[in-house]
């Protein structure tokens, strides 16, 4: 019992430590005067310290006072609790532990996914609660993170990770997932309103368990009007409501009720056009009471404007989020008034013995929902070591095989720039010839050393017979260039209104050295036709320096024996047309235009020919005809007569027509085998009729071509 003290003596042991520490105070506030060196602040220090130094003490006397009153009035229960020094001693028992610090809870700690998954490859039994809730967490974490970072590019990829999850087991989640984000996010709310429609396509009974939590929250009404529109939810649940909205108008419901009508008005418009006129009706109704507030009033007239436009700038589905087919789509028929069970406790973690085989089940689900390519996520993780390093083997060779495309043209690019120095670089043709030939070209890549050279040659200011000499060198090497410089001509004459007059000139000069050259076969040529219709300003001066440079080249004497060669006048018909006259006449005039009109010589003898042969071809005609009518006469004199004088005004006008036809076309009257067609319009039946003639054509000022008339007469 000695160590257990009275209360009188520990009370003197407490004035004691109290009169103790008054006294170290005032030996600091001594020593803290003595250190001031100067001695102009002594005395208004030492006043200060004087002054500060009293109520310290007195507040230290009342603070003891306060304690003894108390200590008196606590009596002997404090008396007793101090004397018991067992209780005293006994350790006192340790917090309870924090829902966060009990094993297996996540909730209000963040663990990395790499953590997550340690701690669920480390839990052994995968049916205990402790590996049931850390799968919980996980699925919460990623339903969250998918239905957050949706958006209407990434919908269509962030599906196929949606049905990756365990949505059945978390169909809660989503749904509360889903209504937080579109409350946090308005702006979104049809992107989220097309992910519940293609999901509710598989789970219908998650689209109805959204759609049974939705209307017990007033600001989620624009979620529902994009789940109407994406045939989620029944017409008549937005009718419903608004005929709820509207039944006791205020300034807040009518103008929920007329956003609610922007977004679904036109699907409303198509599904049920009767009861949205009621719904407008309604507001009409409530427009002429007056009660409402102006703002809102300007709301509906704005509202029966955009109805009047039929919805313009409100439709019901946007192109990219109309993701679900019809025969796919799942609609849902609830009622306001019935009683909704929103199952809350989904949203709760809660234990479940048949876990190893809902598990199982939802992978046989995912796989008939996404197809034979998806894969198990968590396979990777259950494999051993072995396994492991196997698998990163057969990764290693897959990648050795695998073949690299390059879809950025980098290689195609660092070719045609070493293409392009060389060939620039170079002092003749032979030694870019000899480097060019040193690249390395894979197959199919022949055709841009063709295309370099060409563009090489079309920037000079002037023609360089040093491009023609590189590229006639490359065809007679290898007839794979010679293929591919046809191409070139063929793509370079289709596009050539496209180039400046330089360009051109430089092109065309170039295409003739290899024709001269014979480098280039002259088939090439089949691809130009001559004609008005068929030809441009710039593909008129592109073949009329081809031409005048092949004839610099070859001569026009050996220029028209090679024009002229019987087995080349396939190719050349489209130059030298004889289909028409006019435009057989158009090429002639043509190249006498531009000084080649020595090659067109066969086409001028042609021309002339021309009635010759048509009439030829009309004469077996016309003795069929002769021998049919002589062999079919009669007896009577007089009947052979009209008919021979009917057959003769027949044949006499049928000439007159054709003689005019060639008239028209020719350019000489004077043509001795036109003569028999010209009788009708020189007559030399009769001295009258061709003075008649000859007067006529003087009169008019063209009595020049009446001469051979005026010597017969």
């Amino acid at each position: 019992m000695s160590q257990v003290r009275s209360a009188p003596e520990l009370d003197s042991r407490r004035r004691r430590r109290d009169s103790d520490d008054e006294s170290g105070e005032r030996d600091l506030d001594t020593r803290r005067h003595r250190r001031r060196s100067p001695s102009s602040e002594s005395c208004s220090s030492s006043g200060d310290d004087d002054r500060s130094r009293r109520p310290r003490h007195d507040e230290s006397s009342r603070r003891r006072q306060r304690d003894q009153s108390h200590r008196r009035d606590r009596g002997g229960h404090d008396e007793r609790r101090r004397r018991s020094p067992q209780r005293r001693k006994e350790p006192t028992p340790p917090p309870p532990l924090l829902p966060e610090m009990i094993p297996g809870r996540t909730g209000g700690i963040y663990i990395p996914p790499f953590r997550m998954a340690q701690m669920m490859r480390e839990v052994e039994d995968k049916s205990s609660a402790e590996y049931q809730r850390l799968s919980w967490d996980a699925l919460k974490k990623s339903i969250n993170g998918l239905v957050n970072k949706v958006n209407a590019t990434n919908v269509k990829n962030i599906v196929p990770e949606l049905f990756a999850e365990n949505l059945v087991r978390g169909r809660g989640l989503f749904c509360q997932s889903c209504i937080k984000s579109q409350m946090a996010s308005p702006g979104f709310t049809d992107v989220f309103a097309a992910l519940v429609a293609v999901v509710n396509t598989k789970f219908p009974e998650i689209g109805r368990l959204l759609l049974v939590r939705v209307p017990q929250l007033l600001a989620a009404t624009k979620f529902i009007a994009h789940l109407v529109n994406q045939v989620v939810a029944h017409e008549l649940v937005a009718l419903e409501l608004l005929t709820v909205l509207l039944e006791n108008p205020t300034d807040d419901s009518v103008e929920v009720a007329v956003g609610f009508v922007k977004e679904c008005g036109a699907m409303l418009q198509d599904l049920s056009p009767q009861g949205l006129h009621a719904i407008f009706e309604r507001f009409r109704g409530i427009l002429h009471e007056g009660e409402i507030d102006k703002r809102v009033q300007f709301l509906i007239e704005g509202l029966f404007a955009i109805r009047k436009a039929k919805f313009q700038g409100f439709p019901a589905i946007r192109p990219e989020l109309d993701l679900v087919e019809q025969e796919d789509q799942f609609t849902h028929e609830i009622s306001l008034e019935d009683e909704l069970d929103p199952e809350t406790n989904l949203n709760v973690f809660r234990g479940n013995p048949n876990f190893a085989e809902d598990e199982k089940a939802y992978e046989n689900l995912k796989r008939s929902i996404l197809g034979a390519e998806s894969s198990d996520d968590e396979e990777g993780s259950d494999d051993s070591s072995d396994e492991d390093a196997e698998e990163e083997s057969d990764d290693e060779e897959d990648e050795e095989q695998m073949e690299i495309r390059d879809q950025t043209e980098t290689n195609l690019i660092n070719l045609r720039r070493t293409i392009y120095l060389t060939i620039m670089s170079s002092v003749d043709f032979e030694e870019a010839g000899h480097k060019l030939l040193k690249i390395k070209l894979e197959p199919g890549q022949e055709m841009e050393l063709c295309i370099m050279l060409l563009e090489c040659c079309s920037q000079e200011r002037t023609y360089l017979r040093y491009y023609g000499l590189l590229g006639q060198r490359f065809c007679m090497i290898n007839k794979v260039y010679q293929d591919n410089f046809e191409k070139c001509f063929v793509q370079q004459y289709s596009m050539i209104h496209r180039l400046e007059t330089n360009k051109l000139r430089n092109v065309a000069k170039f295409f003739a050295h290899l024709l001269g050259t014979d480098a280039l076969p002259w088939h090439v040529l089949a691809y130009i036709r001559l004609t008005e219709e068929d030809t441009t300003s710039s593909s008129r001066i592109f073949i009329k320096i081809l031409f005048q440079e092949l004839s610099e080249h070859l001569g026009i004497r050996l220029l028209n024996e090679r024009l002229n060669d019987p087995n080349m006048q396939d190719s050349f018909d489209s130059i030298f047309p004889k289909d028409h006259p006019k435009n057989t006449r158009f090429s002639i005039n043509f190249f006498t235009s531009i000084g080649l009109g020595g090659i067109t010589e066969t086409l001028r003898e042609y021309l002339k020919n021309m009635p010759r042969l048509i009439m030829q071809k009309q004469k077996p005609a016309s003795s069929e005809s002769d021998s049919s009518d002589s062999g079919s006469g009669s007896d009577s004199y007089s009947s052979e007569s009209e008919s021979s004088f009917d057959e003769s005004d027949r044949k006499r006008n049928k000439r007159r027509k054709k003689a005019y036809w060639y008239w028209s076309n020719s350019k000489r009257l004077d043509e001795p085998n036109m003569q028999d067609y010209f009788f009708s319009i020189f007559p030399r039946d009769h001295p009258k009729n061709t003075s008649f003639s000859t007067n006529f054509f003087t009169s008019i000022g063209l009595g020049c071509i009446t001469m051979t008339m005026s010597e017969i007469t």
